[in-house]
């Protein structure tokens, strides 16, 4: 288990901007994407670069307006979909505070992973600032019930992700996984595993204007007969790993680090959204903490009204609008 004491008592940003590029999952488009160092307390912000005018989206729970088959987050006419790939290795390495610049629709999707994000944000540095981190503390469960579909999340000292999947195919059936989430497990035992889609789908799919760019170069495909990439499956389990990835990266939204373990089953990014929109929408159940140097925990005031809709509850504890504004205008 992680301890309070392992986790870094300061925000953190990158030290230099770094970029990539590739294919969009859904789009199809080539897309350029930078990563640039951010100041404390500014948080996670896409800025579309080919939008003039008002063209940055924030990274949290509010702004999110799709999750089909993907996480979308929009501000005003600028959306940015497909965002929990890359938002789960910003996550997992504990980095609160970064702009990411792409010139299309949504976040390239590379090789299906966080792997390639991964590399970009070692490549880039990790850079500890002066301000302490502020986290979300589940102090009693929270969950959220769709049909079969279940998320909870339970009090823990650190931050854990259990799934358990079921899919009615040979090549996948039940699989259940459980890691507390630090940044080296991320990287070695979630981080390389895949997207994945059945080739029975692929044509609804492209008729709707969904994975235009879907190929085995960016996912796991599956037909009747089982898995069709040629080089097989990075673990035995990917297909729940990537499950816990995508949680991983869906929780960024959250607008902080939470301390709690999530238990989900069957859930997919709807469900994600919704345990986020119940956790701020049940007040009593958790507290914003400040981490201090000596991995101590100190309780702060919660920043809600239960006059809020449950959406804003969990307002950014980062950037103000006029803050993050003159950042935006600066860079």
């Amino acid at each position: 288990m992680q301890t309070f004491s392992q986790i870094s008592p300061y925000q953190n940003t990158i030290r230099k901007t770094v970029h990539c590029s590739g294919i969009g999952l859904h789009s199809g488009k080539q897309i350029n994407l930078a990563l640039h160092p951010a100041g404390a307390n500014t948080g996670i912000r896409f800025v579309r670069s080919d939008i003039t005018g008002k063209n940055f989206v924030p990274a949290f729970m509010n702004r999110v307006v799709d999750t089909t088959m993907a996480t979308t987050i929009s501000e005003g006419a600028t959306s940015v979909a497909t965002t929990e790939h890359l938002l789960a290795a910003i996550n997992a390495l504990a980095l609160d505070n970064m702009t990411i610049d792409l010139d299309g629709p949504e976040v390239p999707i590379m090789d299906g992973s966080s792997a390639p994000f991964v590399k970009l944000l070692l490549e880039a540095g990790l850079r500890q600032q002066k301000s302490y981190r502020r986290l979300v503390k589940i102090t009693r469960e929270v969950s959220f019930r769709d049909g079969d579909k279940q998320i909870s999340i339970y009090p823990y000292d650190g931050f854990k992700v259990t799934a358990e999947i079921f899919f009615n195919h040979n090549s996948i059936k039940r699989q259940v996984y459980s890691v507390s989430v630090t940044p080296q497990k991320f990287i070695h035992e979630l981080s390389r595993a895949r997207t994945f889609g059945f080739l029975e789908d692929v044509d609804k799919l492209q008729k709707n204007g969904l994975a235009l760019g879907a190929s085995l170069h960016n996912a796991i495909g599956i037909d009747a007969n089982g898995v069709l990439n040629k080089e097989g499956l990075r673990y035995t389990n990917e297909f729940v790993r990537h499950k816990i990835l995508d949680i991983i990266g869906d929780m960024a939204l959250l607008g902080c680090p939470v301390l709690g373990h999530i238990v989900a089953y069957k859930s997919g990014h709807g469900q994600h959204l919704k345990l986020m929109e119940t956790i701020a929408a049940t007040p009593d159940a958790w507290e914003f903490v400040e981490l201090k140097k000596n991995g101590q925990l100190s309780v702060l005031d919660k920043v809600v009204s239960k006059t809020k809709a449950a959406s804003n509850r969990l307002l950014p504890i980062f950037a103000p609008a006029a803050a993050l504004q003159k950042h935006v205008s600066a860079r």
